[in-house]
């Protein structure tokens, strides 16, 4: 790999990613890449301007804090290269890092790993574009392998679920889930306070008071949480012809006939996990993870047994008492709230909406979620409907009849922008003009590849999404 040309002191900022939460948490291989990334920079002569991680963020996404920091950086000017240890911890996309690769060159930096085979060269950078899609096919590899391997088990009758359902633990084979007596007694006590009529806050009052933590060890019980042991197939019991008409042959041979059994239910949903950079208010910014759950057709449900413990008729009972509980809003007679799903709190959280009943009629309030809590409360207090939603109308019919105003603010947030991470927005437009232009080139030479017998049809489709995705994301 070569040293970075130029007058001056090189310097460098050494970047290191993990992609799950285990690793991160360990610290283990951020550590380990880090101390690499010292040693080789000790021995280049660079100077080390700053190190950055990203723990438990995946390659398949530039939208990462660690990313955007050495981004920033870099645009700040002064860095002579950026360090990772492997091609794949700036990206597990080819696209994604060959965007970085331009974009630092605009900038007078390199993008440089420890396993760098381009030196330069056009048989080097070859090199380096196979390396780029064999990470990518790792990581599909390896997802797909872990998943058709836990399918597999579970097709067995074995449980392979990461974190067994509250109430439940594993044997010590680690494949069979067997009974947690106390958390099956909280269970139980649930599902009987459900099958009451019981609301959320009837029913974590009295396991507060008694200190019963959640699920989720936190002593708030959240509706959530209920819901998902009222509506868990894993305590609702099940004959043996049931447990049986879901299972394969030899897997219900194992039963016992005379049992009852609860299902554990894998392969329903798709879930893709995203990071989503947001404003935190005060020109920096804040990530949060969001989640995106797609149903999987019924005949790709997967089915293995658990011990059943509750009596059937009682989760019953609790499923058909919470389905004909009507809450506070069918409850009392609605109105048309303005503002909702539009206001925030100064916490951050997206108010609600609450109905009382007085003697003297109905008032409405909009409502932080977390106003009241024991844990994590918010102190903002319950705000009339009618005042807000007035104020708010007066404030936006100001803001109206004096537009002048409104393109003054349009001025500062577009100057704002482009102060941030981008200093020169006729650069920035060029250089992402060029990247287009790449793309198309791109194009082309994949439709050749394929025409020519070196890619199928299937490799082609994929490698256009993403050149699609590019463009899309930054046009």
């Amino acid at each position: 790999m070569p040293n970075a040309n130029g007058h001056g002191p090189k310097r460098a900022i050494l970047y290191a990613r993990v992609s799950t939460d285990e690793q991160a948490r360990s610290g283990f291989s951020l550590a380990q890449q880090l101390e690499a990334l010292r040693a080789y920079a000790s021995r280049e002569g660079y100077e080390v301007l700053e190190e950055v991680s990203d723990p438990g963020q995946s390659g398949a996404s530039l939208e990462r804090p660690g990313m955007d920091r050495v981004r920033d950086l870099v645009v700040a000017g002064g860095i002579s290269v950026v360090l990772a240890q492997d091609r794949d911890r700036f990206s597990r996309e080819p696209a994604y890092t060959y965007l970085l690769q331009r974009e630092f060159e605009e900038h007078g930096c390199a993008l440089r790993s420890l396993n760098d085979r381009g030196e330069g060269s056009t048989e080097g950078d070859l090199t380096d574009g196979i390396l780029d899609q064999l990470a990518k096919y790792e990581r599909a590899k390896i997802a797909e392998r872990t998943r058709r391997g836990m399918m597999r088990k579970a097709r067995e009758g074995r449980v392979v679920v990461t974190r067994p359902a509250y109430g439940f633990r594993y044997n010590e084979a680690r494949d069979a889930l067997i009974v947690c007596e106390p958390e099956m007694a909280v269970v139980e006590k649930v599902l009987r306070l459900a099958a009451d009529g019981l609301g959320h806050n009837a029913i974590q009052t009295p396991l507060f008071k008694e200190g019963v933590p959640s699920p989720t060890g936190k002593p708030e019980w959240d509706w959530s949480m209920i819901k998902k042991i009222v509506y868990n197939d894993a305590y609702r019991p099940h004959t043996f012809e049931e447990i049986s008409a879901l299972l394969a042959p030899e897997v219900a041979a194992m039963l016992d006939p005379d049992k009852e059994y609860g299902v554990q239910w894998y392969n329903r949903q798709r879930i893709t996990e995203r990071t989503i950079p947001e404003s935190d208010g005060n020109g920096g910014r804040r990530y949060r993870k969001t989640r995106t759950f797609k149903w999987r057709p019924r005949e790709e449900w997967v089915a293995a047994p658990v011990p059943a413990h509750v009596p059937r008729s009682l989760v019953d009972l609790a499923r058909s008492a919470m389905d004909g509980r009507t809450g506070r809003e069918r409850k009392y007679p609605s109105r048309p709230w303005e503002l909702r799903d539009l206001m925030r709190c100064q916490c951050g959280r997206k108010m609600t909406t609450r109905t009382t009943q007085l003697k003297s009629g109905f008032r409405y309030y909009y409502l932080c979620p977390r106003a009241g809590k024991r844990t994590y409360a918010c102190k903002q207090k319950c705000l009339r409907a009618e005042k807000v939603e007035s104020t708010v109308w007066d404030f936006v019919c100001g803001m109206l009849k004096r537009p002048e105003r409104i393109r003054a603010a349009m001025d500062r947030l577009i100057a704002q922008e482009r102060d941030g991470r981008r200093s020169d927005p006729g650069r920035e437009a060029a250089v992402w003009a060029e990247k287009a232009a790449e793309c198309t080139r791109l194009r082309g030479a994949y439709q050749e590849q394929q025409a020519a017998g070196l890619m199928t049809l299937a490799e082609l489709g994929s490698k256009l999404e993403e050149l699609e995705s590019t463009r899309r994301s930054r046009g």
